[in-house]
């Protein structure tokens, strides 16, 4: 899990909603199953501060929008009607 620790020496940078609906854009679009953080913010429409990415990417990540491991970051969010529906029923998938 990335984690944007408080002891940071470093000011965190904290992202506007447009950063973040951008960032998460990008990723929900991407071709790619996994990408690197690298590759990310050369895709990314325009220049984030890489603190503020970290941050953004910790927000989306605790909010099971992405999986982010050793290999990449990979968008894992499905807003399908048919899964909210078994979750809100309780059905066993």
């Amino acid at each position: 899990m990335l984690q944007i620790e408080k002891r940071q020496k470093k000011p965190v940078h904290w992202p506007t909603l447009n950063t973040v609906i951008m960032v998460e854009d990008t990723l929900k679009n991407m071709n790619e199953s996994v990408i690197s953080v690298a590759e990310l913010k050369r895709k990314l429409p325009r220049q984030v501060n890489h603190l503020t990415l970290m941050v953004i990417l910790e927000y989306l990540e605790r909010s099971g929008k992405i999986a982010a491991g050793l290999r990449g970051i990979s968008w894992v969010y499905t807003d399908s009607k048919v899964i909210r529906e078994l979750i809100k029923k309780g059905t066993e998938i």
